[in-house]
């Protein structure tokens, strides 16, 4: 089988980029892991409502309707998600997995063979690929000594789904992101809670208005073009006190403790050599970028992450990355599907 491009995902960014191809005369394969539409929206909590989710914008060509600010993003984003699909025509295969995708040969005008299994088996021949597979699968898990001996639960937040499920045990949330914040927020409401983590939290004043978006951006955009893995959203804006977390303020339950060295069959053991116990550990460490499937391709350098020119990987115009770095918001995602369509175009002539 051959395409024109193969784009893999089909969250936000690769809706986006499916969207702007067609419209540029092309004709994209579209490919999903997931069962259905909504990309890493469908597995968010139930308690992450439309009223509280940290930003959800339009696709292209067709607005978010108005929904209920109480209605959980898992079920209003892949609705507005399988609309948009149905509206805009996108020929989106699910669920199909890429195993890898690979050079032709040593011709760097060549092709590229995109391996692929489940509703579509085997292997596309292209000439280009744009890569949205974000970050949901790939969920961070620290390490540290004596791990594997805690005798209770440990979770990242990629597998959380209510408060609830932890009422009348202690738990120890670690991270300092949105997530954890929001998440320390939510269980403390039910249950005892403490806060761990690695680095003093960094308090943003005021509003994160669209100077501070642009800055937080170029920032970003800088260390990806160097070669460097891209920063955490947290690192580069830094944390908002929302009226729901100023109210978890007051109840004292954002007092942070730094990082415990290790971990015990009943708890942790703190920094300052005390302990203690725990029930639940639910690591809000984040996510790394989905990449395994373009191993072969090779295309990390020195400083462990890929140098970008724009959507594109320096050095490998074939292959463009977005929803990664800069564009890894639901607004930089628009931007960088019409980026890389608009260079794939001018590519494939």
């Amino acid at each position: 089988m051959r395409a024109d491009v193969v784009v893999i995902g089909a969250g936000q960014a690769g809706l986006s980029a499916g969207h702007h191809l067609i419209r540029r005369g092309l004709a994209p394969v579209m490919l999903d892991a997931e069962d259905g539409p909504g990309g890493a929206w469908r597995h968010r909590w139930r308690s992450l409502r439309m009223n509280t989710v940290n930003g959800i914008h339009d696709l292209p060509g067709m607005p978010l309707p108005e929904v209920d600010p109480a209605e959980p993003s898992a079920e209003a984003v892949p609705r507005y998600f399988a609309d948009y699909e149905r509206h805009q025509q996108l020929p989106v295969i699910r669920p199909a997995r890429v195993r890898s995708v690979r050079r032709a040969d040593g011709d760097r005008a060549g092709e590229l063979l995109v391996d692929v299994d489940g509703a579509l088996e085997g292997t596309i021949a292209t000439r280009a690929v744009v890569n949205a597979t974000g970050t949901w699968s790939k969920p961070f898990w620290p390490r540290y000594p004596g791990q594997e001996t805690f005798t209770g639960r440990q979770l990242h937040v990629a597998g959380y789904e209510r408060a609830e499920d932890f009422a009348g045990e202690h738990v120890i949330v670690v991270g300092g992101g949105i997530s954890a914040v929001q998440l320390l927020d939510e269980i403390s409401q039910v249950t005892s809670t403490a806060w761990v983590t690695r680095r003093e939290p960094v308090w943003r004043e005021g509003d994160f208005d669209q100077e501070a978006g642009r800055e937080a951006v170029a920032m970003v955009e800088e260390r990806v073009r160097r070669g460097l893995p891209p920063l955490s959203v947290v690192s580069v804006t830094g944390l908002i006190k929302t009226p729901a977390l100023r109210a978890a303020e007051e109840r004292g339950v954002l007092e942070r403790h730094p990082m415990f060295t290790a971990i015990e069959p009943t708890g942790v053991r703190m920094a300052d050599g005390s302990f203690r116990p725990a029930d639940v550990i639910l690591w809000a460490t984040g996510f790394r970028a989905a990449l395994d499937h373009l191993r072969p391709l090779r295309l990390r350098g020195r400083g462990g992450g890929i140098a970008m020119d724009g959507t594109a990987v320096a050095g490998e115009p074939r292959v463009h990355l977005i929803g990664y770095g800069p564009s890894s918001s639901t607004i930089g995602a628009n931007r960088a599907g019409r980026e890389a369509a608009r260079r794939i175009a001018r590519l494939l002539g």
